[in-house]
C-alpha cells in the first residue's frame, strides 16, 4: 500500500491541497491523515473512496485494486472478490473492473 500513499500525496500536492484540508474534509486529525499518506495505516475502500471524492478523481487513479497495490497475491484476492460479487448478484462499480 506504500504506492497508494505516495500517489495520494502526489495528487493532493498537484491540486495545491494541504494535509490539514484533507483531514478536515475527512473529519479526522491531520496526524491520522499523514499516517495514510505515509502508509502507516491500511487503506480500505471507505478511505479510498473518501479521498478520491475529495480529490475529484477515480479510486483507481490512486490505487488499482487489481494491479500491484500492496503485497503479492492481490490478483487472486481480486478475482475471488469479483466471483463472490457476481455469484451474489452484487453490482460491481466500473472503476473496479
Amino acid at each position: 500500500m506504500k504506492i497508494c500513499g505516495q500517489n495520494i500525496r502526489k495528487i493532493r500536492r498537484s491540486k495545491d491541497l494541504t494535509q490539514e484540508y484533507m483531514a478536515f474534509e475527512m473529519e479526522i486529525s491531520q496526524k491520522a491523515y499523514s499516517d495514510i499518506e505515509n502508509s502507516k495505516v491500511k487503506i480500505n475502500f471507505d478511505i479510498l473512496n473518501k479521498i478520491s471524492s475529495i480529490l475529484e478523481i477515480k479510486p483507481s487513479d490512486i490505487c488499482s485494486i487489481s494491479h500491484k497495490c500492496g503485497t503479492e497475491g492481490n490478483e487472486d484476492k481480486y478475482q475471488s472478490l469479483l466471483e463472490y460479487l457476481k455469484k451474489n448478484n452484487i453490482s460491481i462499480p466500473k472503476e473496479y473492473l
